[in-house]
């Protein structure tokens, strides 16, 4: 098991307190591009079309982390 998915792993656990950067690693890690055009959002874009839309700010709302995983397994997006 990696380092990403042993992240994934906790990201489901404990979607409580998580910065922007752990979300963009994982991104890189699944072949996700993401951009940043300002400092408040960053736009992740999944292989098959869907985005989805983080605020940037410190912590990340469990919110959107729970759709960030499921972005990640199922490619769901806004």
């Amino acid at each position: 098991m990696t380092k990403i998915e042993k992240l994934l792993i906790k990201l489901r656990n404990n979607p409580h307190d998580w910065q922007i950067e752990t979300l963009k690693d994982i991104a890189k890690r699944f072949d996700i591009e993401w951009r940043q055009p300002g400092t408040s959002h960053v736009t992740f874009r999944h292989p098959n079309g869907t985005k989805l839309t983080v605020p940037a700010h410190r912590p990340i709302k469990p919110i959107y982390i729970k759709k960030f995983v499921r972005f990640i397994d199922e490619g769901e997006g806004e």
